[in-house]
């Protein structure tokens, strides 16, 4: 099985290796730039031309957005734009035209309704400050040396690295795995490169094939499993809160940079902030280790994983709990599950965002109106059942792979429940015949042929 891997090393750069780096993003930042104004300049123009009542065939002929068309642009001005354009590699100035016709066609199709999610805004420009250094090479010499501490990247030659490169090298002199591109960048004032490798991965099966697990994510807690495992949630971020506050109140004592006026951030104000940066940049790194870890063990254990699909974006709203739903990485939980069940052998199912897998009793299947995020415990009214709501929510995702005969690409919605329940204060829902009595709960066709769950409201 081939699969797309990507291995990422930290780099012990030297200075002169810096600036070579830094060089190429700036490199890579002004491609982009250049062409983008470019691009604008295009737009402005025969936006200005229309107002005049110049019919379409006459107007000043469109730039074609496409990578190929974006670099025939540049590579015919660029010896007046960048005379110095000879002292960097060909993949740096590639790298910025490939982000902005990525953008471009992230943008078009948003607005035309082909791209879901958030609407995508018009690229814009790169400044020195605000961007991330990062550079891409896809051709050229790209190897890792056989001492394994060291790569070899073009026009910046031999690198050295903070960790051993083992693991991919052990891959590469097997044959079983192929570099297709290399990406420098910084993250939290430390450099990285991190390898795109087609692997030629071995077949896999979990160690349990026929269990299935049940993953209800929270705060209190990171996971409960419907074993009744519980896993802690580490709060990474609340427990670097202290000395996060005290370096950002460090930093805002120093000179920092002000673009009104032209001045440039103190010495002092730039060691702040690196500071500041790795203190960050620590927090992600223990979650990501303490998500991986998790994943891998569940994937390689459970032959079924079944999670819910939460509207994550949704409950980022809630300024009382934004900060710990995203220090708990309930979308990376789910990210990382998706492709290691593929690894492994097993299988990933999802509950639809609107299955109540919290207020369905794991015991009878009844099913509660309304259940408030302060209530711990679930107590059933009707069969007597009492136990933790996490573990309850956790049996009925458990639960729900046993009603699936076929696992689709999209979300499964669970028990009929494939839409949310609109019910506003003591608005009647119309009785169908044959269906439940007043104050019972039935289930009525849905407008896609499923069943929807409902409650039977007396007039």
């Amino acid at each position: 099985m081939k699969t797309i891997q990507a291995y990422r090393f930290a780099l012990d750069l030297t200075r002169t290796q810096e600036r070579a780096v830094l060089g190429h993003a700036g490199a890579a930042r002004k491609a982009h730039n250049w062409v983008l104004a470019r691009v604008k300049a295009v737009m402005d123009q025969r936006a200005a031309e229309r107002t005049y009542g110049i019919p379409d065939e006459q107007l000043t002929p469109s730039l074609s957005w496409s990578l190929p068309a974006l670099r025939r642009v540049w590579n015919t001005a660029k010896p007046e734009v960048a005379p110095w354009w000879a002292d960097y590699s060909k993949e740096a100035y590639n790298t910025g035209l490939d982000n902005l016709a990525r953008g471009l066609k992230n943008w078009s199709d948003s607005r035309a309704g082909k791209r879901a999610g958030r609407p995508v805004g018009f690229p814009r420009f790169k400044g020195r400050h605000r961007t991330t250094p990062s550079v891409r090479f896809t051709t050229g010499t790209i190897r890792v040396e056989p001492d394994r501490k060291h790569v070899v990247l073009p026009r910046l030659g031999r690198l050295k690295l903070h960790e051993s490169a083992r693991k991919l090298a052990r891959r590469l002199d097997a044959g079983t795995a192929r570099i297709m591109s290399a990406t420098v960048r910084r993250d939290g004032g430390r450099w990285h490169v991190a390898f795109c490798v087609e692997v030629d991965r071995a077949v896999r099966t979990p160690a349990r094939p026929d269990s299935v697990v049940g993953v209800d994510v929270g705060i209190k807690a990171l996971a409960v499993l419907s074993t009744g495992e519980i896993v802690a949630n580490p709060r990474h971020l609340n427990a670097a809160q202290r000395q996060l506050r005290a370096l950002g109140r460090s930093l805002s004592r120093k000179v920092g940079p002000d673009r009104r006026i032209c001045r440039d951030a103190s010495k002092r104000w730039q060691r702040a902030s690196k500071r500041l940066s790795r203190a960050h940049a620590r927090v992600a790194n223990l979650r990501r280790d303490g998500l991986h870890k998790l994943t891998t063990r569940l994937t390689r254990e459970h032959g079924t994983i079944v999670v819910e699909d939460l509207n994550v974006t949704g409950m980022l709203a809630n300024r009382r709990l934004a900060r710990h739903i995203a220090d708990a990485g309930f979308a990376e939980i789910r990210r990382q599950l998706a492709y290691k069940t593929s690894w492994n052998g097993g299988r990933l199912l999802t509950a639809g965002r609107w299955y109540p897998s919290s207020k369905t009793c794991s015991g009878c299947g009844a099913v509660k109106t309304k259940l408030a995020l302060s209530e711990r415990e679930y107590e059933c009214q009707t069969c007597g059942l009492t136990l933790d709501r996490d573990l309850n929510a956790a049996r009925n995702l458990a639960a729900l792979a046993a009603e699936i005969t076929t696992a689709g690409s999209g979300p499964v919605a669970g028990r009929g429940a494939d839409r949310k329940t609109r019910i506003r204060g003591q608005v009647a829902v119309k009785r169908l015949p044959g269906t439940a009595a007043a104050g019972q709960t039935g289930t009525v066709p849905s407008q896609g042929g499923t069943a929807s769950r409902v409650l039977i409201k007396a007039h």
